[in-house]
């Protein structure tokens, strides 16, 4: 199983190191793309370390077998896993902006490839109607699936929905799609 794991920019950026080292012991390849945000909270060589994997951190980054690795990328992943997933980069998805690493290679992926998005953002954020739309749109294509955040204390001081799934939750996500 290839598991393309997309990274972005929020607090619970440091849970997916959990979900590649889950990855990693269930058998599964994982590659590893970043936002420039997401490099704010983990850096690159962590994943790059628990994955055994170069890690894509912008879309011209040279790959050192000649590939076009937004285009190469997406087509090796039988499954991607958007986690953390912010309302920045669901609302760029939901538009079909493609602007960086990330979202050049959810672009990219051929149809077929089930693409899972785990969300995680401050409460109010993630109850904003807008959010809340674009993660419709997307679902209503087929192809992407939602891991529902938990209700917990957030990083921020709020209590309610935002935070990030269980990395082992996403991962049975990933998984069972992926199937």
């Amino acid at each position: 199983m290839n598991i393309l794991l997309c990274v972005t920019g929020g607090i619970a950026a440091y849970k997916a190191c959990d979900l590649v080292s889950l990855a990693r012991k269930s058998g599964a390849e994982v590659r590893v793309a970043m936002t420039p945000n997401a490099t704010r909270f983990v850096d690159p060589i962590s994943f790059q370390a628990l994955s055994g994997q170069a890690v894509i951190t912008d879309v011209f980054q040279e790959s050192a077998s000649g590939d076009i690795n937004h285009i190469a990328w997406a087509q090796w992943a039988d499954v991607v896993v958007v986690a953390p997933a912010t309302a920045n980069v669901i609302g760029k998805l939901a538009a079909g902006l493609a602007d960086d690493a990330v979202t050049t290679m959810i672009m990219a992926v051929p149809a077929g490839i089930p693409i899972i998005i785990a969300p995680a953002m401050n409460t109010h954020m993630w109850l904003n109607p807008v959010v809340q739309r674009n993660l419709g749109w997307l679902e209503d294509l087929g192809r992407y699936h939602r891991v529902e955040p938990v209700s917990k204390r957030l990083a921020c001081g709020d209590e309610g929905p935002g935070g990030l799934a269980d990395p082992a939750a996403i991962l049975q996500r990933a998984l069972d799609e992926a199937r």
